[in-house]
C-alpha cells in the first residue's frame, strides 16, 4: 500500500544568486491526503497496529492538525477505526472546521478535551486511562513522533540524497522527522532543523532518538512560537510562491524556507554547498486561510 508512493518523489531546483546549489524534495506531492512527512511517520505505526491486531488507532491534535487529518485517512485505508483526542472542549459546541469535518467523514471519532487534560497526553497514567476507556486501541503520540515514526522518516532520504548533498534542511515540530533524517544521513552531511516552537526542549526530544552529532537546531525563525507569524514571514511566503511556484504554509515550511534564505543571504554556507530542503507538506487550505495575511 505504501511502497509505490516513495518511488518517485519529485525534486525542484531553486536558482539562487549565490554560488550554492539548492533543491527542494517535494514530499507535499506524494499523496493527496497523506502527504509530506505524515506519510513516513504513520507508515510503521499503522503497520504495527495491523500486525498486533488492534482494531483502532488513537492520536492527538489541535483543531487544524495535519496529523489528525492524515491519520484519519490512513487508518481508513488500513481498515482501522480511529479516535482523535482534540484539544479544546469548547470545539464540541461549534460547527466542525474543514479539517475535523473531513476526519469525521473518514470515520474518526472526535473526542474533545480541555486544554488542561490535553497537556497530560504524554503522561503514563493518562495513557493507561485512555487504554481503559478505548480498549484494543493502538496509541500514536501527538504529531506521530515515536521510534516507529523515526524509522519511517529515515526513508525520506534516498541513497542518491546521501551522495548528492552536503546539508539537509527540514522544519521541526515534534522532532520525529529530523531524527529520522539524522539517523539516515551520511557522515559528511549536516542536518539543519528550523524549529516551529520557541525553546531548547526539542533538542532533548531529538537526543532520545539519535546519538549522532551531525545536526543543529535553531528557533531564530519561529516568529515567537508555534503558529505565530510576522508580516515579514508572509511577505516572504508570497514572494517565494510567486517566484518558484512552490506553496508554503506559515507554521512549518514557510519558516524553514524563510530561515534558510536568511542564512544563505548572510553567507552561512561555504561556497559550493549542496543543500536539500525537505518540503514536509502541511498545506491544508483551511490552515492557510486561517493564518493568511
Amino acid at each position: 500500500m505504501f511502497d509505490h508512493i516513495t518511488q518517485s518523489v519529485p525534486y525542484q531546483h531553486i536558482q539562487l544568486p549565490y554560488p550554492l546549489h539548492l533543491d527542494i524534495k517535494r514530499l507535499d506531492l506524494i499523496h493527496p491526503q497523506i502527504s509530506g512527512n505524515k506519510f513516513f511517520k504513520l507508515k510503521y505505526n499503522l503497520l504495527a497496529a495491523q500486525q498486533r491486531e488492534f482494531s483502532r488507532v488513537l492520536t492527538f491534535g489541535g483543531a487544524y492538525s495535519n496529523h489528525i487529518a492524515a491519520t484519519a485517512y490512513a487508518a481508513h485505508l488500513f481498515g482501522l477505526k480511529s479516535i482523535g483526542i482534540i484539544r479544546g472542549e469548547e470545539l464540541a459546541e461549534k460547527p466542525l472546521n474543514p479539517t475535523l469535518a473531513k476526519a469525521q467523514s473518514l470515520g474518526m471519532h472526535l473526542h474533545f478535551v480541555s486544554r488542561t487534560e490535553y497537556r497530560l497526553r504524554g503522561d503514563a497514567n493518562y495513557l493507561q486511562q485512555l487504554h481503559n476507556q478505548f480498549p484494543e486501541t493502538f496509541i500514536i503520540p501527538e504529531g506521530g513522533s515515536n521510534q516507529l515514526a523515526v524509522q519511517g522518516c529515515q526513508e525520506i532520504l534516498s541513497q542518491s540524497d546521501l551522495q548528492n548533498y552536503d546539508v539537509i534542511c527540514c522544519a521541526v515540530g515534534t522532532g520525529g522527522t529530523i531524527s529520522g533524517l539524522i539517523q539516515r544521513s551520511a557522515p559528511h552531511q549536516k542536518v539543519l532543523g528550523f524549529s516551529a516552537l520557541k525553546g531548547d526542549f526539542l533538542k532533548q526530544e531529538i537526543q532520545q532518538w539519535t546519538k549522532k552529532q551531525n545536526w543543529s537546531l535553531t528557533d531564530a525563525y519561529c516568529c515567537g512560537g508555534y503558529a505565530k507569524t510576522s508580516p515579514e514571514l508572509f511577505t516572504f511566503i508570497q514572494n517565494f510562491e510567486e517566484q518558484y511556484t512552490v506553496p508554503l504554509e506559515p507554521i512549518y515550511t514557510g519558516k524553514m524556507m524563510f530561515g534558510l534564505f536568511d542564512l544563505i543571504k548572510n553567507n552561512y554556507f561555504p561556497e559550493g554547498t549542496r543543500i536539500l530542503a525537505i518540503h514536509s507538506g502541511g498545506l491544508q487550505a483551511d490552515i492557510r486561510n486561517k493564518l493568511s495575511y
